[in-house]
């Protein structure tokens, strides 16, 4: 499994806590209007479970301006990338 498809995984369950849907399953090319209860104050919790999770710190701007969870995986594997 490459680093990408962990960080998808990893951020489905941080999805399922959230929305508290353990049947929520994630694709690269969903996006907030794909899941009816993701609003501005879980987006909120969404980052903030992600800096927890991948040790990282998130721009909120630049998070806010992803088209979809792909580029969300993708900013994170590049942030992990610097980490190491």
């Amino acid at each position: 499994m490459g680093n990408e498809e962990k960080i998808l995984k990893k951020l489905e369950k941080i999805f399922q806590i959230i929305f508290d849907d353990y049947s929520l399953r994630l694709s690269k090319n969903m996006t907030a209007e794909d899941i009816e209860e993701w609003d501005s104050l879980n987006q909120i919790k969404i980052i903030l479970a992600c800096e927890k999770e991948f040790s990282v710190k998130l721009n909120v701007r630049e998070i806010n301006n992803f088209a979809n969870i792909g580029e969300m995986v993708t900013h994170l594997s590049n942030l992990e990338a610097n980490i190491e």
